[in-house]
């Protein structure tokens, strides 16, 4: 299997690329925490 090798600045740029992935998902899930807490003590409506 062939790997491809990535410079410096490609790494950097795919390391940004995941963090702010993966700060997106986190606000997603606390979001969607919060729904489901507001849903379930009844003040949802």
């Amino acid at each position: 299997m062939e790997t491809v090798k990535l410079n410096e600045q490609q790494r950097k740029s795919r390391r940004g690329r995941n963090i702010a992935l993966g700060v997106v998902l986190g606000v997603l899930c606390v979001i969607f925490y919060i729904v489901t807490l507001v849903k379930i003590s009844g003040m949802g409506g």
